[in-house]
This record gives C-alpha cells, structure tokens and sequence, in this order.
C-alpha cells in the first residue's frame, strides 16, 4: 500500500480503471482484510482532540495539539484480535485496557511545513481506528504515553481506505463505539478541537509526512476510564468502532 500511494495520481487513477473494468473480484467471504496500511513509516496520534471528551475529564480545552505516536507493530486488521497482556504478577501486565474510536487520516503526498491552505492535498483519505490504551502505564512511567499505547495489537484499523473524494464532510461524521453490544461512545467528528488542516500544518512543522503515514485525530466522550465506575476490556469482550461513510471495524479481546 505504501509503494501504491507513493505512485500517486497514477495509481489512483489505474485503481479507478480496475474497479470501472468490473474484473478480478473476489467474495467478500473468501478473503481475509489487512489493516489499509499496515506498514506506515509513522502514526501519529492527537490527545484530548474533542470537545465533549475534554468536559468528561474536566480539563481545560488545549491551546495546541497533544502529539504522542504508536509504534507500526501495534497495527492489526479490523476484524483480527485485540491480545490482553499476559494477566500475571508480573508487575508489567497492564489490568486497565480501554478502547477509543478514532478518525484516522492517511498521508498520500510528501510535506514538511505544510500550510492549513493545503493540507488536505496531503490526505488521500480516512479509515476507522481503535487507538486501545493501557490506562495503568499511561499514567505510571513518568505519565509519558507511549508504553501505554504501544502494546502489540493496540491499534486496529480499517476496513478500507475511503479517499476523500468519496467523503462528503470529514468534520461532519457520527463516530461510534460499542462494547459487547452496549453503545460506549457516540459522537461526532464536529466535535474535533483541532481539525485536520490544523494537525498536519502542525505534526508538519516538526517531522517529514510521507506516504502511508497515519494520522489518528482523537477520541470522542466514552471511554472506559471515565464510566463511573471505570470499566475496562477483558478477555472475551468484542469492541466494534464506527465511523459514518468510513465502515465498522469489530475486534474480540483473547
């Protein structure tokens, strides 16, 4: 997919010649999907991006973007398991893991210092991801992130990429996230602190943006950490993330 984007307006445009030709396809049921990219040079991740999600906590709404990352290795499929962490006494098993339904931008044009004017000409398009948190390990280690972040399959992410094209108002979409059956988060993608213009202009101004890189925008209001009393993933649970126009992903927790 990297080498594919890479290719630009020319391998979009042979896709769009490949899907016009109707040939080549193969049933929904015979094929397992991959995350959309499943090799990103980076993923970028934005805290506290919603309005409604900084009320639940009582913060102050950030003056700028909160930027942490993921590693690629915690990229799976939207349909492939979420793995808990050994439960042990081994005191490096995170006991809080949490689900947050993201928006998720894909780079498809190379930039550094990017201007809010055209920072959608960097966007190919946008998928659904489940930024999953250990909630103990991002708030012990000196309340840095990432280790909390970063555990292997932490980060699901599909069922397709949708370009942008085919999206009528990214900052206009029903963002929705269920446990079990049970709607945990359900809001919208108007609620975005700093949209996307804003954070790639940003994440710009300190890092190269390639092709392939993922850009996860934000949770909304209704994660785990915050139900009173905090409720937490275990072995057995099944997270199903959506985004309207972008599609559902469904992950089970072994």
């Amino acid at each position: 997919m990297r080498a594919f984007l890479e290719s630009g307006q020319s391998g979009l445009a042979a896709a769009q010649r490949a899907l016009e030709s109707g040939q080549h396809r193969l049933p929904r049921e015979t094929v397992r999907l991959l995350a959309p990219v499943g090799d990103p040079e980076k993923v970028i991740c934005v805290g506290l991006n919603y309005r409604d999600h900084c009320l639940e906590q009582n913060v102050k709404i950030p003056k700028e973007p909160i930027i942490f990352n993921k590693f690629p290795s915690t990229i799976i499929g939207p349909f492939d398991d979420i793995v808990h962490p050994e439960e042990s006494t081994h005191f490096l098993s995170p006991q809080e893991v949490d689900w947050e339904v993201e928006l998720a931008a894909i780079i498809g044009k190379k930039g550094r210092h990017i201007e809010e004017s055209s920072a959608l000409d960097h966007v190919v398009g946008f998928t659904v991801a489940n930024d999953v948190s250990a909630r103990d390990w991002q708030m012990r280690n000196g309340r840095q992130w990432l280790l909390g972040k970063t555990f292997d399959t932490f980060c699901p992410l599909g069922p397709a990429l949708v370009t942008k094209e085919a999206v009528a108002d990214v900052h206009n979409l029903s963002i929705r996230c269920s446990v079990n059956g049970q709607l945990m988060q359900n809001s919208s993608t108007s609620q975005l602190i700093f949209r996307l213009p804003k954070l790639i202009a940003w994440v710009s101004r300190f890092v190269t943006l390639v092709p392939g890189d993922i850009l996860l925008t934000g949770t909304p209001p209704g994660v785990g950490a915050f139900q009173k009393p905090p409720v937490f993933l275990k072995r057995g649970d099944e997270v199903q993330c959506e985004i309207e126009e972008l599609g559902t992903i469904c992950n089970k927790v072994v």
